[in-house]
């Protein structure tokens, strides 16, 4: 998960599930089951890119953040609620992202 969605996951659990469930998303993340990865310095003009491509959307740095990690890593799915948005956008390293749930 890149480090940038951790907070926009955070506040959707908190405002949904309630903050005990936070603060069970957080102690994943301290303990490792869930893993951070940090947006690297080439990640940055990616994430431009596709601010810019997507700007109709709007596709913004966070959800841009999670496209170019997954471009990076080779990941083909992702799990998110914007399906409507991340259905229309094309990564490089595969025709469209496999949207879960």
């Amino acid at each position: 998960m890149p480090q940038l969605v951790i907070t926009e996951v955070a506040y959707l659990i908190a405002t949904r599930l309630g903050v005990s469930a936070e603060v069970r998303f957080i102690g994943d993340l301290a303990s490792g089951t869930l893993i951070s990865e940090p947006v690297r310095v080439d990640d940055w003009l990616r994430i431009a890119e596709l601010v810019a491509r997507y700007g109709d959307l709007p596709l913004g740095t966070v959800d841009a953040s999670l496209v170019a990690a997954a471009e990076r890593m080779d990941i083909k799915a992702i799990a998110t609620l914007d399906r409507r948005d991340f259905a229309v956008v094309r990564p490089k390293h595969v025709t469209a992202f496999e949207l879960l749930p």
